[in-house]
């Protein structure tokens, strides 16, 4: 769990500059967070510095003359002679040496997570750059000419040249998405890369674009058996490069992902290893019985612990003070606290069953979306006739049959992306219900669609799975699971890695035909089907459920929950962020209607209200 900051700055001078490089530097890596075993490590030069906070024995930072480099993670070359230079000088000497070469063309060669930064203080010329799932963050900021990164937003506004100012569209987009999107922040003139993308400043000009993208197939052959004994191989070799052993442990839910990683470490360790569960006393919510029928077939040691609504009241203050902008997963709770159980048992690295579903075609909207597509086929002169007639139907003739039919036409009539919100709260009771006016003016209330339509049609694959499983891998994971599962980890002071998103696994997967991921309704049919021998029946044909919490239900239960809830929301509305109607509407039909379902926007806004009570140098003018 390693990351870099720093600063590059030019001719051009920004509004305020670091007095004392040595201090600046120290004050930036101070706010990157990491684990209690971390230090930090910089290296300076005229109007540049770095720094890279890690274990001590895997820090990578280094200067020669003009230029410093530092590299966060576990980076691989695909070049083999770039990799045997690595192995005799390290990483970051093998990055300088290649950037003298080959120069922002080095990415393509670069593999494994990491986060990067390249600075040229003569050329004015600097690099930044991010894996190509995002498992590592970076943002930045240009101010003049001058460049400041950081891991985190928080690194970066503690530069003196870049406010902490709020930023009212990520306000808005937070409420939306319940995370601020990339390229996005919560702050104004802070942005952060998205998955495979890199900045690239030179001589005061800032470019950015990407170096990767998921290479789809979409004619790619049938060939089932060649298939299933290349990916059977590739998963045992992916867990086995992420480590098995003492100090590793596994996340279990009981779900696909997170039984197959641990199987795949019991056949590697040649037994079963430390799995860690977590469980609600809540109908509908725990899924302990799978993660014990998994378990029981691997093996496993196994770990449990039930959260409880008191659990959930101490945790969100910490939750909240962690991240460096609004979060509004709740899984992060259950995270947290199955992270928290496996670092008192004396672990010091996780493995997480997470990307599974973006790259194999597991989430439940993939086969929802599939039957809306089908309306496409349809001759455009008969669709036209229905959208005119069955898509418009009043209320009091749309009953039983029809009500089914209108509801199809209307929502299959939807373009993707954007069908995929039509339940999104926001949609539904419209962004001048919940907001204040003065906070809506000038907002631009289809970014957040904007965002979603410019990755689902960056990708060139025509299938529409592949292109929602692109978009899943940016917003869905790198945007939400991995920033939940890697901050929870880090709240819980223990490291965490990805098997499922090893990049010859990600090829792999992006190869296979699209209806290998979606098959008649059925998700990840090949993944399963390659399995079936391998993982419990009662795995491959549960339904998909996730990690929820059960908060919604809680709320109602517990007064200290609903205490919290409430008065978070009505500070917020004092804080002329939400409208004191739309907090008293949430709030009565939380209690009268369905409690889960408003629990999740209720859950959103107090974690706002909860992370600016916790970050009061964030500044909003309202």
């Amino acid at each position: 769990m390693s990351k870099i900051c720093g600063w590059l700055e030019g001719a051009r001078p920004p509004p305020a500059k670091v007095d004392d490089p040595v201090s600046g530097v120290q004050r930036m890596a101070q706010r990157l967070g990491g684990l209690s075993s971390s230090s930090v490590q910089y290296r300076l030069n005229a109007g540049a510095a770095v720094a890279v906070r890690a274990h001590p024995g895997a820090i990578e930072v280094c200067k020669d003359g003009a230029l410093l480099i530092a590299l966060a993670g576990r980076p691989t070359w695909s070049d083999a002679d770039l990799q045997a230079r690595a192995a005799h000088t390290g990483m970051a000497q093998s990055v300088l040496h290649t950037w003298r070469e080959r120069g922002p063309a080095l990415l393509g060669a670069l593999h494994g997570s990491f986060s990067l930064s390249v600075l040229d203080s003569d050329r004015e010329e600097g690099l930044l750059a991010i894996d190509r799932v995002g498992t590592h963050t970076l943002c930045y900021a240009q101010r003049g000419s001058t460049l400041v990164f950081g891991a985190n937003a928080d690194a970066v506004t503690a530069h003196p040249a870049v406010r902490p100012d709020i930023d009212p569209q990520a306000l808005y987009d937070y409420v939306y998405s319940h995370m601020v999107p990339a390229p996005a922040t919560i702050y104004r003139d802070v942005f952060k890369l998205l998955p495979a993308q890199y900045v690239h400043l030179l001589a005061g000009e800032l470019k950015t674009g990407f170096y990767w993208t998921m290479p789809y197939a979409d004619d790619t052959p049938d060939d089932y058996a060649r298939y299933a004994a290349e990916f059977r191989e590739l998963l045992e070799n992916s867990v086995r490069d992420a480590g098995t052993g003492d100090p590793v442990g596994a996340f279990l839910s009981g779900g696909t992902d997170s039984s197959t990683v641990a199987g795949m470490m019991a056949r590697v360790a040649g037994r079963g290893p430390d799995t860690y569960s977590i469980g609600f006393d809540a109908d509908g919510f725990d899924e302990m019985e799978f993660a014990r029928i998994a378990a029981g077939h691997f093996g496993c040691r196994t770990h449990e612990y039930y959260v409880t609504p008191s659990d959930v009241a101490t945790a969100i203050p910490k939750i909240a003070a962690l991240y460096d902008e609004p979060f509004g997963n709740a899984s992060a709770v259950p995270t947290y606290f199955c992270a928290q159980m496996a670092r008192a048992d004396g672990r010091s690295l996780m493995l997480a069953g997470d990307g599974g579903d973006e790259i194999f075609g597991g989430n439940a909207r993939y086969a929802d979306q599939e039957v809306f597509e089908r309306y496409g086929s349809v001759p455009a002169p008969l669709r036209a006739l229905l959208n005119g007639s069955v898509g418009h139907l009043p209320d009091a003739l749309a009953v039983g049959v029809l009500r089914k039919a209108r509801n199809y036409v209307k929502r299959a009539s939807i373009p993707l992306p954007d069908r995929m919100e039509v339940f999104n709260h926001v949609e539904r009771e419209g962004a001048e219900t919940i907001l204040p006016a003065g906070l809506l003016r000038g907002i631009d209330t289809a970014r957040p669609l904007k965002f979603a339509r410019e990755v689902y049609g960056r990708t060139q694959s025509q299938a529409m799975v592949n292109r929602m499983m692109h978009l899943d891998l940016k917003q869905t994971l790198a945007d939400s699971d991995l920033r939940k599962v890697s901050g929870m980890c880090e709240l819980a002071d223990i490291d965490v890695r990805y098997p499922l998103l090893d990049e010859r696994l990600m090829a792999f997967s992006a190869k296979l035909p699209a209806d290998y991921k979606v098959r008649n309704g059925q998700l990840r049919w090949f993944f399963k089907d390659a399995l079936k021998d391998f993982l419990p029946q009662a795995t491959i044909t549960k339904s998909k459920h996730g990690f929820g919490l059960p908060f919604g239900l809680w709320m109602q239960q517990d007064p200290q929950l609903g205490r919290m809830a409430a008065q978070s929301l009505d500070a917020l509305a004092q804080r002329g962020i939400v409208q004191p109607t739309f907090v008293a509407h949430l709030l009565e039909r939380h209690r009268s209607e369905h409690a889960s379902y408003y629990g999740v926007m209720i859950w959103v806004l107090m974690m706002l209200e909860q992370w600016l009570e916790a970050h009061p140098d964030a500044s909003l003018d309202t």
